[in-house]
């Protein structure tokens, strides 16, 4: 309880801590129970990435456990001479998605490194076209995938296009755990590596799975055919 009262109050004695986060903490200063629920431990960062509920904390995700998680990422991509080829951040519409994405975009632009934002949400197939298609060296996805509302999360993948693997899993989270104090995370404004994806790399995408149709024939024939769509919980929405 000690432990996690100390990290609660260090994270009140900030000058710069964030006015939303403060309020959320201090509406809790006396819920011993609830400060050792959210700073008792930090939020792992696993195979996957990180998920969480949607929280001030150690234990939550913040823009702050974010900011960790990206800068970890940063001194991979750093080491891994991938700073020019850059990193491609998307997201879905889950509570502060958007918000996460801007925080990974500025941590990764005072980094040194190219951050790709896409101006709006996503789904995860544009994703990984994205990174392949940029050569970039790797991608953050914010998106807790079919948890509860309450949860988001964030998850890194690798030039490949995919999820990262062994041994860049593994070297990520080495790189953020490394990161135990805020003081760590650089996010001073360099907008000029920053990015945005919008309708013209839409179109690029578009027309890259235009050319996947199994019958583009049919197509023209049944032109009146009816089509029932959904974008699941919003990703596709865009496309």
């Amino acid at each position: 309880m000690s432990d996690s009262i100390t990290e609660y109050k260090k994270w009140l004695a900030n000058k710069d801590l964030d006015g939303e986060l403060r309020t959320e903490l201090t509406a809790i200063e006396n819920d011993p129970k609830e400060i050792e629920e959210r700073f008792s431990f930090p939020l792992a960062f696993g195979t996957g990435g990180l998920r969480g509920i949607i929280r001030a904390g150690t234990n939550g995700m913040d823009i702050y456990t974010v900011a960790q998680a990206t800068q970890g990422l940063a001194e991979l991509v750093k080491k891994d001479g991938g700073a020019e080829m850059g990193v491609v951040i998307a997201s879905d519409t889950r509570i502060k998605s958007d918000v996460f994405s801007e925080i990974s975009a500025r941590v990764l632009a005072a980094n040194g490194i190219r951050a790709y934002l896409f101006d709006a949400p996503r789904p995860t197939p544009e994703l990984s076209f994205a990174l392949r298609h940029l050569h970039a060296k790797a991608g953050i996805n914010v998106t807790a995938s079919h948890n509860p509302s309450i949860y988001n999360g964030y998850k890194a993948y690798w030039t490949d296009g995919s999820q990262v693997t062994a041994p860049h899993d593994r070297n990520i989270i080495a790189e953020v755990e490394k990161i135990t104090s805020i003081d760590q995370i650089l996010t001073g404004a360099n907008p000029g590596n920053i990015t945005l994806l919008g309708e013209e790399f839409d179109e690029i995408y578009l027309n890259k799975v235009h050319t996947l149709s199994l019958s583009p024939e049919s197509v023209g024939k049944f032109h009146d055919m009816k089509i029932a769509y959904t974008p699941l919980h919003g990703a596709g929405v865009r496309l």
